[in-house]
Formats: structure tokens, sequence, C-alpha cells
């Protein structure tokens, strides 16, 4: 039998992630925070988190495409709401993909 997930306790380790890689993020490259980023995209989808899957690719194609520092802060401010987003349907995760494209197009 399969346990139940406690999603409270996903959110709050998603959130610490998040927090340590925007502590690391104006001192680190790029490609030291992708597989940070790649294990939040990892447990986010394990856990059916998809707003914050969808978020976690815009953040690691800003990564690939070499943002640093304070544009990094940014991108993680996005995954930090879309980890504690309530509704994990379609429509939230074009909402979320949809603000990630007007920051990505700034």
């Amino acid at each position: 039998m399969e346990q139940p997930i406690d999603l409270d306790a996903v959110r709050a380790d998603l959130t610490m992630r998040i927090a340590a890689i925007d502590t690391r993020a104006p001192y680190a490259r790029p490609c030291e925070l992708a597989p940070a980023i790649d294990a939040i995209r990892v447990i986010a989808h394990r856990n059916g988190l998809n707003p914050a899957v969808t978020v976690a690719h815009f953040v690691d194609s800003a990564l690939s495409r070499g943002e640093r520092g304070a544009l990094v802060h940014g991108w993680l401010s996005i995954l930090s709401d879309a980890v504690g987003c309530e509704r994990q349907d379609v429509a939230a995760c074009d909402a979320y993909a949809a603000a990630c494209s007007v920051r990505l197009a700034s």
C-alpha cells in the first residue's frame, strides 16, 4: 500500500532548496546551479506539483542561456510561488508559463 504524500513537507523541502540556491546564485556559475534546479523539478514532478515543474524548465533554460545573479533571483521567486500554488491543473501551468514567457521577453 502506497503512503500518502505529505505535500506540506514536500513544499517545505522545495522552499528550502530554492532558498539555498538563491543564496548561492550571486557567486555560482549557472552550470553549478542547474543540478539543484533539476532536482527540484524531479521532486515536483514526482509529487504532482505541476506548475513548479513548468517553471523549473524555464529556470533551467535561463541558466542554459547563462543568466546569473539578480536575474536568477527573479526566476527563483517565480519558482517559489509555483511550489506554493494550490492548483495543479493545466490552466495553472499555463498561467505560470505565461509569467515566465513575459519574464523571458523582458
